[in-house]
């Protein structure tokens, strides 16, 4: 196990270090400029087509769903732990500086993820009982009609199972056992036992009835962490401009910080920006699109624009929110880690037994309480968690139907929820290594196919008024 461990540790090092950072950077500044900055001249289109008629009860079925409900079943799969969690050991390995990048990659990713949307709706299936299916093996199938189309979809889907329906299940309902015991001293195995029968109730109802319970818990989760999350910065609120100030000073001197030289700090900054924001706003991962691909809109165009609103929520807002509370508190003014420097920054560190599973929760609690910090931090997080085990395991599904037949799906649900009542009890890092891994062999399949399928892309954009 250790001998595993280590070589994925090594595997995930050169694929988010070196493949991913140019990838991902790469193909967000090509569809930035080949859709003229659609990310920035469609903002608003998209912040209208998703919210003009938002409505917490819409009607959706197997034939389809509202934009605003596939914008929120998305929602739901980008904003988990990786927003509090993920961000958290950004921070604590990159620096504040790893931040910015994130930010960075979630702009360009803005047009990733519509590139993805349109495809995901120009290539979805309609079965012959009315049931749509979409998502990147359909278009990966689109773009290379071969054999060679046949084994990336055939890796993407295998990639997407293993990443999100069942490591990721673990992961995320582990962070769920362990942030509930702490807070509530409820055993794991309970824990486990409600989080599993809460997620078959919803797996048996269908796209229907997730659509109907994200559309619903997305916004409530949402405005709970801001509500809570603005106390905080209001305590701290003359620390703010020295917290923005860590994030840029950090973002291009981090060995200030980490120590070591200035190629390595900054490698490992990017490289932990990349990384995270990449399991938090999975643009480019191939994820989302399956939530995209079921909207009941006019033109693809329409879901593309809201796409890019998602990316917005998830690392504009909400893990913006956890980089604030976390940088304010423990980073500046009496913080733990404010005149840390590279000789005693880790030593910090070790003596404060601050790790990314209990830094959100410091940071609440300086302002706080101990106790508060806990219980804020755990709601939170089962809102987050709880609504990304739901996506992510209705994205594992449509790929699982892909290669087995619908025949086959009812396994794949009985393994997911064994698979969360495991992660409830057992913590691995070699679980969270192996997910990384598999996300990022995600993003290959899927990004050769967005490549392939520019023109179709740029075809859907509206055209210039002369």
């Amino acid at each position: 196990m250790e001998i595993l461990l280590k070589t994925v540790s090594q595997i995930n090092s050169c694929l988010s270090d070196y493949v991913l950072t140019f990838l991902l950077v790469g193909v967000g500044l090509f569809f930035t400029f080949k859709t003229r900055f659609v990310q920035v001249r469609c903002f608003r289109e998209g912040w209208r087509r998703a919210f003009g008629k938002m409505s917490l009860h819409g009607k959706s079925s197997q034939n389809g769903l509202s934009s605003f409900q596939a914008l929120a079943t998305a929602v739901a799969a980008q904003v988990g732990t990786g927003n509090i969690v993920g961000a958290s050991g950004a921070i604590l390995i990159g620096g504040p500086g790893a931040i910015f990048w994130m930010w960075i990659i979630a702009f360009f990713g803005m047009a990733t993820i519509y590139a993805e949307a349109v495809l995901a709706q120009e290539t979805r299936i309609k079965e012959s009982d009315g049931t749509i299916h979409g998502g990147p093996v359909y278009y990966i199938k689109r773009a290379f009609p071969n054999r060679f189309g046949t084994f990336l979809a055939g890796l993407f889907a295998v990639a997407i199972i293993i990443s999100l329906g069942f490591m990721g299940c673990m992961v995320q309902a582990n962070s769920i056992g362990e942030t509930c015991h702490n807070a509530f001293h409820i055993p794991a195995w309970g824990i486990g036992i409600a989080i599993t029968i809460f997620a078959a109730i919803i797996f048996i109802g269908g796209i229907s009835r997730l659509a109907s319970v994200t559309e619903k818990i997305v916004p409530i989760m949402a405005l709970l962490y801001l509500i809570g999350g603005l106390v905080i910065l209001i305590a701290r609120i003359e620390y703010i401009p020295a917290t923005f100030a860590c994030i840029f000073k950090y973002a291009f001197m981090p060995e200030a910080l980490l120590g070591g030289g200035i190629g390595y700090a900054l490698k490992t900054a990017i490289s932990q920006g990349v990384k995270r924001g990449l399991f938090s706003n999975e643009a480019g991962m191939g994820s989302t699109p399956h939530a995209h691909a079921v909207a009941n809109v006019e033109k693809p165009h329409d879901q593309g624009t809201v796409a890019m609103i998602g990316v917005f929520i998830d690392t504009g807002i909400v893990l913006t929110m956890t980089a604030l509370i976390v940088i304010s508190t423990l980073y500046t003014g009496n913080g733990p880690l404010a005149n840390a420097t590279g000789e005693t920054y880790q030593a910090i560190l070790n003596s404060t037994g601050l790790t990314k599973t209990n830094l959100m929760q410091q940071a609440v609690a300086s302002v706080t309480s101990d106790s508060v910090g806990n219980i804020f931090v755990a709601i939170c997080l089962f809102f987050f968690a709880y609504s990304t085990i739901l996506s992510w395991n209705y994205f594992g599904k449509i790929n699982f139907h892909y290669l087995f037949g619908k025949k086959a799906t009812i396994l794949y649900s009985i393994l997911s929820l064994c698979f969360i009542m495991i992660g409830t009890l057992v913590k691995n890092d070699l679980v969270w290594e192996l997910q990384d891994m598999f996300n990022q062999l995600m993003v290959l399949p899927n990004v050769l196919a967005l490549l392939a399928l520019t023109s179709l892309v740029i075809s859907n954009l509206p055209q210039k008024k002369h």
